[in-house]
């Protein structure tokens, strides 16, 4: 299983935008499905998109299409969540995780290896 940071949370009024980043110390995320997930205080942590390792596929939940974009830095070796029109709703902590397949849906269940989180938090 490999050790995944998260960066780039933080605090954000609503319309605003945030950018997340995945990075796997010593390790390339570029040949890898990554997903990214988001679990909210007394919720369920739920599929935010992910990115296919075969052909860079990208697939989104319902409530970020559109607004949030997932894409490879493959010079850094990470992979980055571009989060816009942020809305109160998408307060929560954000995960990425590897080791299982891209495919709708997003399911966390498959996924092996996980970060410890990032906080988003959206409010005015």
């Amino acid at each position: 299983q490999l050790q995944l940071v998260e960066s780039g949370g933080g605090l954000v009024q609503p319309g605003g935008s945030l950018n997340l980043s995945c990075a796997a110390p010593g390790f390339h995320l570029r040949y890898s499905a990554v997903g990214w997930f988001r679990q909210a205080p007394g919720k369920e942590r739920e599929g935010v998109s992910c990115i296919a390792a075969s052909d860079g596929t990208t697939y989104y939940g319902n409530g970020v299409k559109g607004r949030f974009t997932i894409s490879r830095d493959n010079a850094k070796g990470t992979v980055l969540l571009q989060m816009n029109s942020l809305e109160p709703g998408d307060t929560a902590v954000y995960f990425c995780a590897t080791g299982g397949p891209c495919w709708p849906p997003i399911s966390s269940r498959e996924f092996t290896s996980w970060g410890q989180g990032a906080q988003v938090t959206v409010t005015s």
